[in-house]
């Protein structure tokens, strides 16, 4: 079990949960996940460790309460314990000294796109960090996204803070200042990453994105979280979640994180019915 350290609400629904994990605090590298099970009856759930502290033996998770099993979880109160935390999982991102990175990352991909983009900083690359949210209230990580960016830039759909549109508006205005681009790490929703990869395949710019299909045990035993790349099948558990966002297949990501919608929304009713 593991227990709630500390819980807050950093933006309309989204939660952030601190969490006693010694063990998973001491070996986690970024871009890493863990797999949460609320109780006996909850699902598992995989979130990105935005953050992890070694020496007090906790990790960070954040997540928007969107389904019946992220509301169940982000209604644990602080003292109130986890049943089941596994991890770290994934493979780690591959930090090394490239130059020049831009992170990207899109609503709740920030959570993503942080620790990644901290632990470039530290390898000594320039980090152009942009963010982008539906609206003002909706953007989160803007202090830790700054204090690890040469340069943040953020977007808001509806112009309600910053700059209005979308990431990809400002990525096309960074590459084209003619500066040499070395990689591009984008997190997000798929649209979004896709969308991202479109136009640094036109500028022939390197890309990794983080996919979070629909996943089950986290080891590559159910096949679950099965992803396109490059024409061959991957494991975003266990061969990701981080992959060339060029080579994605997004149309078959797109049909399998659909899959299940309108269990999904029977879940929530569910969920509702139960806690009301």
């Amino acid at each position: 079990m593991a227990k709630v350290i500390s819980r807050r609400e950093i933006a309309p629904q989204t939660v952030l949960l601190e969490l006693e994990a010694p063990r998973i605090a001491f070996k986690r590298r970024p871009g890493q996940f863990v797999i949460l099970k609320q109780d006996e009856r909850g699902e598992r759930i995989p979130l990105t460790i935005a953050k992890s502290d070694a020496t007090k033996g906790t990790i960070t998770v954040i997540f928007q309460m969107v389904g019946a099993g992220t509301r169940g979880l982000g209604t644990v109160p602080v003292g109130g314990e986890i049943l089941d935390t596994v991890g770290p999982l994934g493979r780690p991102t591959d930090i090394q000294h490239v130059g020049t990175v831009v992170s990207v990352g899109g609503g709740i991909g920030t959570a993503v796109a942080y620790p990644i983009a901290s632990a470039m900083k530290a390898a000594g690359n320039k980090v152009i960090g942009i963010v982008g949210a539906r609206t003002r209230e909706l953007v989160i990580l803007e202090e830790e996204m700054r204090s690890v960016s040469d340069e943040l830039l953020i977007t808001t759909d509806d112009g309600s803070y910053a700059r209005k549109g979308f990431v990809t508006d400002v990525l096309r205005e960074v590459i084209a200042r003619g500066e040499k681009i070395d990689e591009v790490l984008a997190i997000g929703p798929v649209p979004m990453m896709r969308a991202v990869c479109a136009v640094t395949r036109e500028a022939g710019i390197k890309t990794v994105v983080s996919l979070n299909p629909i996943m089950i045990d986290g080891t590559g035993m159910c096949g679950g979280c099965r992803v396109e790349i490059g024409g061959q099948t991957k494991f975003a558990c266990v061969d990701g979640p981080e992959f060339d966002g060029h080579q994605v297949n997004w149309d078959v990501l797109d049909l399998r994180l659909s899959a299940y919608k309108d269990h999904e929304h029977d879940a929530c009713r569910l969920y509702s019915t139960e806690n009301h």
